[in-house]
């Protein structure tokens, strides 16, 4: 995978988990792909991971604002920063919750997914 090439897969990845399509997304995923999420969670499947995040909102979805490529020891970085929105668990709407999303591929396969967000901070703080 070329630097140039790489936000393009990583944006098709991401709009296959929103959209919820995890079969065609994981085929985007190395086998043995370390998936890790807020407070250090890591799942072992996009199955996995949706299953968690369902006492969380009722949906979500980000606007993917800009990507930011690197190296890391010969394999391509991609940064995706935006901002999710989406909709509570209550039907409240939420919207403008920044989010970064860090993914090392290995050619055309991803084999790490950090992902950083406020989620948890906006939500603790509509509780208070």
């Amino acid at each position: 995978m070329s630097a140039p090439d790489a936000p393009g897969l990583i944006d098709s990845y991401l709009q296959l988990c929103e959209d919820r399509r995890l079969d065609e997304a994981g085929a985007f995923l190395a086998p043995q792909a370390r998936l890790v999420f807020p407070g250090g969670r890591e799942y072992s499947s996009l199955r996995e991971m949706a299953a968690a995040s369902t006492g969380t909102y009722r949906w979500v979805r980000k606007h993917r604002d800009r990507y930011l490529v690197g190296d890391d020891n010969g394999r391509v970085t991609v940064t995706s920063l935006g901002r999710l929105y989406g909709e509570w668990l209550d039907g409240t709407p939420f919207e403008d919750i920044r989010y970064a999303d860090v993914f090392v591929l290995d050619g055309a396969l991803i084999v790490e997914q950090h992902v950083y967000n406020d989620l948890a901070l906006v939500a603790s703080l509509r509780d208070a």
